[in-house]
């Protein structure tokens, strides 16, 4: 039986769209600013900032360099933890001005509060950061819904495409893999999933659906139909 729920964000519970069309831009026209304001007076920035430099072979005092690194980053769409770490520095200050909203969509809104509210127990693994996380359901177009998860994962437990990744969540969580469900728009995460013994939901929100033996859902309610059989 189900009794645990892992999703995936970007493509999952919200629109591909809202990171690359809103979220993205809003954390490179933003970031410049916030690392110069902050590199010396904020321990964190500082922190995050010594990473970029030594990934990346930038001297640690040329903030302005540093800076051109991240917005490759950014361009780049690169994984790496120090930029998502400064990004969600720069997003946490626009959801407080209320210059940003995260986005979800309205089916994943409604399932996510009926399969708390039924006891299951719901969890976040993103790419991006778990500050990041906890801003886009925190402040979303849908209202706070950090109440109904029990705790985020990004990819400080391991990158998404990797078994392992979901053998460690399976570890922190304490519970049998069979009993968690894992939702993502990402075949590969899917399969990684399901390698540490993970059931999963495929969810295709637009296009033709995939010829597979694996469980596709259009939206939520499709995903909900699944856990009734099981």
């Amino acid at each position: 039986m189900i009794r645990v729920i892992l999703t995936d964000i970007e493509g999952t519970t919200s629109s591909i769209s809202f990171v690359h069309e809103v979220l993205f831009p809003y954390a490179s026209e933003h970031l410049p600013a916030f690392v110069r304001a902050h590199h010396h007076t904020t321990p964190a920035v500082a922190e995050q900032l010594a990473i970029v430099a030594q990934k990346s072979g930038v001297d640690s005092k040329d903030v302005e360099a540093l800076i051109e690194v991240l917005q490759g980053w950014i361009s780049e769409d690169r994984k790496e933890g120090s930029l998502k770490a400064l990004q969600g520095m720069v997003w946490e200050q626009g959801y407080h001005s209320g210059e940003l909203k995260g986005d979800i969509y309205p089916d994943a809104a409604d399932y996510l509060q009926r399969w708390h509210d039924r006891g299951l127990r719901l969890f976040v693994y993103s790419s991006g950061s778990v500050k990041a996380q906890k801003l886009i359901f925190g402040h979303s177009n849908e209202g706070d819904f950090t109440p109904f998860f029990s705790g985020y994962f990004d990819t400080g437990v391991g990158g998404k495409k990797e078994a392992q990744s979901y053998r460690n969540i399976l570890d922190e969580l304490g519970v049998e893999p069979g009993s968690v469900l894992f939702l993502s728009d990402v075949e590969a995460e899917l399969e990684a999933a399901e390698q540490a013994g993970m059931k999963t939901a495929w969810l295709v929100r637009e296009g033709e659906l995939p010829d597979t033996g694996r469980f596709v859902a259009r939206d939520f309610a499709e995903v909900d139909a699944l856990l009734r059989k099981r």
